[in-house]
Order: C-alpha cells, then structure tokens, then sequence
C-alpha cells in the first residue's frame, strides 16, 4: 500500500494549499507514474464526479440560497425574529441566534449567513452597546446552526457520498438544530444579563402585529418543512427539488414581497456560478483522491484497522468527534464530507451505527470545526468582514464553543435526536 499521496496532501493542507489543488497536486503525479494510465484517463475520473444527478441538486440549491438573498426573505426573517424576542435582555443576541436557525431553511449555508449578519444586524447590536468582539463571536457561532438546518448543502453532500436517504438526512436536522439554538440563546441571556445588553426594545410587540409579521415571513418559514414533505411522498427529486426551491424563490422575491428586480439576475447568477465553482472543483479533486483510495483498498484495510482496534460503537464515535473536530479545522467542510465520509461509512454500518445519526453527527462536527481556533473558517471569514483582529473575538467565542460541545456529545449519545422525525416520516431504517 502506497501512502506516500496522503501524507502529501496533509503537508499541502497544514501549508495552506487549498484542498481542491493540494489532492490534485499529489494524486496526479501518483497516476501518471503508472505506465497503464493516461492523463485523458485521469481527467475522465475527475470529471466523472460532476455527472452524478444526485449531486447536481448542490447547485441549484447555492443558486436558490443567491435568489433568495436578493428576495427580500432574509429581511422578513429578521423582523418576525426581532418581534418575537427583542424586547428580552440580550435581545439582539437572540435575534442573531434565531435569525441563523431560520437562514437555514433558506440558504443552507453558515457562510452567506455570516456575510449578511455582519453587513446588516451587527451595526445594530453595536448601536446597543454591544461590544464588537462580542457581536462577532456569536454571529460566527450561530452560522453553525445554518449547515444542520434543512436544506443544508452538507447533509445533501454527505447523503450523496454514502448513498443514504437525501429525505432522511435532511429531516433528522431538525431537532439538532433546535436543540444548539436553544443552548445559544440560553448562554446569550446569561452573558447579556450579566454584562447589561438590553434589548431594543423595553416591551413586547404586540400580538397583532407580531401576527402580521409571520404572516409575512410564512413565505420563507415553511420552505424547508414543504421540501421535506415534497421528498417524503416523492413529488420530486432533490435536484427537482432545488430547482423548485430556486423557482418559488423568484416568485416570492418578485410577486409577493416584490424586492427582486430582473435586472439583478445576472449579478445573482454571477454569485451562484462563483459559489458553485470551488464546490464543483473539490468534488473533481476528491473524486480523483477517493479513485486513488479505493486502487490502495485504503478504505477496506482502514475498516479492518478501526474494527480491530475497538467493536464498541460509542467508543468508535468518540473517537470520530475528535477525528473531525481536527481534521475540521484544516479542511472545508465539503473535502471532509467527500474524502472522509465514504471512507467511514462501511465502519459505521459494520457496527450497527445508524447512516443518518452518523451523518448528522458529521455536520454537526464540520460546523463546529469552523469555529474553533486556530483554523476555524468563520472565525477569519467574521473578522475579516467586520476589519477586527482574529484574537480580539476567540477570548469570546469558547463559551459558544464548550456549549456545542456539548449539545454535539448529546447527540452523539442520543441518537434519538437525529433519527426520531426521518424514522416518524420514513419508518425505521
């Protein structure tokens, strides 16, 4: 067995090369040196990965996630979510931990959620004496509920990877992702009373009005539950469900709330090819990584290794938070579903783990990798937006960081929490 590409790819990975050209710089070389394998070969199994049905759903999604950003949804969220909690101490808190639940069902992504938090909701919790490190700190956490929340590219990545149930994954993201919300606010009540954050608001709203708001956002609230529903009772596809996602976005946006102008949608469809783009790159790169892994039989003498060392699956689930935890933070989020996914998966159901726990697990890890120093993603990515220094917002950001931690041990130890809701719609698997 040659190991020689994967410590490559690790020394590339921990010197900063992204994960798309640090597989591709190592597995190349690896296939040309053999004398059978030719470079159109080489190009044919990179390309191959982006000819899958299954995956071409992640595009139409990222597509639907831009349409919706320009929509006028995600200002409608924020007004029911500010009706609903901006009159409690830490008002504003609670608004941006239940804001990123409700982008969830929306974008499906903790990035776009960052962007629009820092562009438009922390200039107001700075106007109420929030301090700046403490506004980014919980605007880069809460972008972890986004991923686990339907539909979320992870889960769809990770369903497709494993050849597990899109309709399972997505549903079991549910109660998870209530479960860290709840955890959030519950911390930023704590944190808020303690440091005096009042809320924007000295009452609260009244029930008529807060009424209408819902009203309003009921166009995007009850998306991600519809999707669901839809691939429950097979009225469509994932990728017909993205799609439909992308078209019932255009008409709310243009019809109802009357925001998307047409001649925006060249610039919308500008941002979906630019967000698609390194997604599509990552899956060519890791394809040809996982035809490397599967020519070594890496991940069958790896199932043999992980079954020898421990036949106890709490113990191997243990282990695998802390693998992802790690690996996490030096790899996007998408090269960790796609590299390591399938090559966990056959040691997941030889030990009677269920696929859908175990994948909502995962993201659930991915997430929190991002915010976890030193490499976590969202943490640059917040910083950078709002021109602070990454150090100013980690001293605030590991109380956010112990409470995931927590919830995740929850349910990794509870799988009933991933599996109730896919095993009510889809009986047990």
């Amino acid at each position: 067995m040659t190991l020689w590409p994967v410590i490559g790819v690790l020394a590339l990975f921990f010197m900063g090369v992204p994960c798309a050209f640090a597989m591709m710089m190592v597995c190349i070389p690896y296939f040309l040196a053999d004398p059978y394998m030719s470079a159109t070969v080489i190009a044919q199994k990179m390309l191959a990965s982006c000819e899958s049905q299954s995956l071409m759903a992640i595009p139409f999604f990222i597509t639907a996630g831009a349409i919706m950003n320009y929509s006028g949804i995600s200002e409608k969220l924020m007004a029911f979510a500010d009706g609903l909690v901006g009159h409690l101490t830490g008002g504003l808190g609670h608004v941006n931990v239940l804001i990123s639940t409700l982008m969830g069902g929306i974008s499906g992504s903790g990035a776009a959620d960052c962007a629009m938090e820092c562009k438009v909701l922390v200039p107001e919790m700075l106007k109420y004496g929030y301090s700046k490190q403490y506004s980014a700190a919980i605007t880069a956490a809460t972008a972890c509920i986004t991923p686990i929340i339907p539909p979320g590219i992870n889960l769809i990545l990770f369903a497709c990877m494993c050849e597990c149930s899109v309709g399972r994954l997505l549903a079991a993201g549910y109660i998870p992702g209530i479960l860290l919300s709840v955890a959030f606010l519950i911390l930023n009540y704590y944190i808020s009373k303690k440091r005096g954050y009042v809320g924007a608001r000295k009452k609260m709203m009244p029930i008529g009005q807060l009424f209408k708001l819902f009203l309003e956002a009921a166009w995007a609230l009850f998306l991600p539950f519809g999707l669901i529903m839809a691939l429950r009772f097979g009225v469509c596809t994932p990728t017909e469900g993205g799609v439909l996602m992308g078209f019932y976005s255009l008409l709310v946006g243009k019809f109802v709330y009357r925001k998307l102008e047409l001649k925006k949608l060249p610039q919308i469809l500008t941002e979906a090819v630019n967000s698609t783009a390194p997604v599509m790159l990552i899956l060519c790169a890791a394809n040809l990584f996982s035809y490397y892994m599967s020519w070594e039989t890496i991940p069958t003498q790896l199932t043999q290794l992980l079954l020898s060392l421990t036949d106890n699956k709490w113990v191997f689930l243990l282990l695998c938070n802390i693998l992802f935890l790690l690996v996490g933070c030096f790899m996007d989020a998408m090269a960790v579903m796609i590299v390591i996914a399938p090559l966990l998966a056959p040691v997941v159901r030889a030990l009677g783990i269920d696929i859908t726990h175990f994948g909502l697990m995962m993201c659930f890890n991915v997430g929190l990798a991002a915010i976890t120093p030193p490499f976590g993603t969202y943490i640059f990515m917040v910083s950078g937006l709002l021109k602070m220094k990454t150090s100013e917002m980690i001293k605030e950001i590991w109380p956010f960081i112990g409470v995931a931690i927590a919830v995740l041990l929850l349910i990794t130890y509870v799988p009933g929490f991933s599996t109730f809701i896919p095993n009510l719609m889809y009986g047990v698997d």
